[in-house]
């Protein structure tokens, strides 16, 4: 029984059971809510349903707690008994080598397959399966337990006078607040563990070296000047934002300004589906058709230069991969992004405006450059600012359409690298959290949050002034 409970799935069940508790519990305390206003009409502080969703609410989150406990430290609990259950002959296995054969051992208990032959290890796998079966009947029996108590205790607090509309709603308010708590909680976690392994790659590469450094090969623990890096991820961006900007823009103002309602439905979602489109199919079309392109244009280009008096060689390295075939494909996937933030933005001028200029005889585009523009101007950078935090942010187009090659080069045929594809790269496969090479990519990535961080502020605070003057 306790092989069949340790390798039992329990999501599926666990919900089904909290599901269970609280329908019991709600129609259990409405009823008695309807029982008290049939004795007593009239009197009844609530509505029924605040009485049922009351008892609701105290059954069912004591078990949930429970739940939650055993899966935040049941796994860590049933280890450390594994551990001390072992023979003596595992004594010779360090503490490394613990680890991972106690990994072993649960990896292999949450499939249900047939013995591996090897005795030791079948032998204290099924124990595993047996400790963890032991612990879900315990946490299911002191939950029911903990649960039933409190169901007891919720339904004798229903009486004409309580206020269970109040409770309900205090609880629902701590539902938010522990959800707007969990969102900043791992916000901070992130800027915490970006900022620990840092210093501790900072504590055996001085940081001059890596902010200023131009040799980039942390693959061998050997260079590590992330310069190149940098300027590979805003190179990439920029040439992304002068196909983004003007394209996105100039579709805002057309949609905004000039376009009629049934163009406009009909634009608006084929724009909402380009910006759903993954980014890996962005990046087979940026390897397989942007990138050729791109070649064959630069080919071309030195082979016209090539017989100029003062060219003596090719002018463009024509690389398979390139940053102008990345930033293309990047700018076009930025392009919805750019284009519905302004769009937004522009709706947003009030009318009133536009009305005034109409009546001083202003035609539709000078409405537009004189009026409607210096209006959303602010809102518009601020759109602008925001598409360049996503571009900063894209990995998959640049990993196959950019190259990984770590370079400061003025040729946009050439293939260059940025922070995001490096730190794909450094924490791929088998890597000691020990080392230079691994804690480099926290380095890097704690400068990519802190560049993203300081545009997202300056977007804010520019969208700011804006609702201020025009709200």
């Amino acid at each position: 029984m306790l092989q069949t409970i340790g390798q039992m799935p329990v999501s599926w069940l666990t919900f089904a059971l909290l599901a269970t508790a609280g329908f019991i519990a709600f129609y259990a305390g409405r009823t008695r809510a309807m029982q008290l206003e049939l004795s007593a009409p009239g009197r009844l502080n609530s509505q029924p349903n605040y009485h049922g969703y009351f008892v609701a609410i105290r059954t069912v989150v004591p078990l949930l707690l429970v739940f939650g406990a055993y899966a935040l430290f049941g796994e860590a609990l049933l280890r450390s008994i594994l551990r001390s259950e072992l023979p003596d002959g595992f004594a010779v296995l360090g503490p490394q080598e613990l680890r991972q054969y106690i990994d072993q051992i649960v990896d292999a208990s949450r499939v249900i397959s047939a013995p591996s032959g090897n005795i030791v290890f079948d032998a204290v796998q099924s124990r595993y399966i047996d400790l963890r079966g032991m612990a879900r009947l315990a946490v299911l029996g002191v939950g029911s337990c903990i649960a039933m108590a409190s169901y007891v205790l919720a339904r004798r607090k229903l009486a004409d006078e309580f206020r269970a509309r109040t409770h309900v709603e205090g609880s629902m308010k701590i539902v938010l607040f522990l959800s707007a708590a969990i969102a900043i909680a791992t916000t901070v976690g992130i800027v915490v563990s970006l900022v620990f392994e840092s210093f501790r790659f900072f504590a055996q590469v001085p940081v001059t070296d890596f902010l200023f450094g131009t040799k980039w090969n942390a693959q061998t623990n050997a260079e590590f000047g992330a310069l190149p890096l940098f300027f590979g991820t805003f190179a990439i961006s920029f040439i992304a934002m002068i196909v983004a900007a003007p394209i996105g823009l100039m579709a805002a103002i057309y949609l905004s300004e000039y376009a009629s309602p049934r163009v406009r439905g009909w634009v608006k979602p084929l724009l909402a589906i380009l910006a759903g489109i993954p980014t890996v199919v962005y990046g087979f079309f940026a390897l397989l058709a942007v990138a050729p392109a791109v070649r064959s244009g630069a080919q071309w280009l030195n082979n016209v230069l090539i017989g100029l008096p003062f060219i003596d060689g090719p002018v463009f390295a024509a690389q398979p991969t390139s940053a102008l075939a990345a930033g293309l494909v990047m700018g076009v996937m930025i392009i919805p992004f750019v284009s519905s933030l302004s769009d937004d933005v522009i709706n947003a001028v009030p009318q009133t405006l536009r009305d005034g200029a109409f009546a001083m005889g202003a035609t539709r585009s000078e409405t537009v450059k004189q009026i409607v523009m210096p209006a959303a101007l602010p809102g518009v950078i601020a759109a602008l600012l925001l598409a360049v935090s996503r571009a900063i942010g894209e990995t998959m187009i640049v990993v196959m359409a950019a190259g990984q090659r770590a370079q400061i080069t003025a040729d946009p045929t050439s293939d260059i690298t940025t922070i995001t594809v490096q730190i794909v790269s450094l924490l791929t496969g088998d890597s000691e959290f020990d080392s230079p090479k691994t804690l480099s990519a926290f380095a890097l990535g704690l400068v990519l949050f802190l560049v993203t961080l300081s545009f997202n502020l300056i977007a804010l605070r520019v969208v700011q002034k804006y609702r201020e003057k025009y709200d």
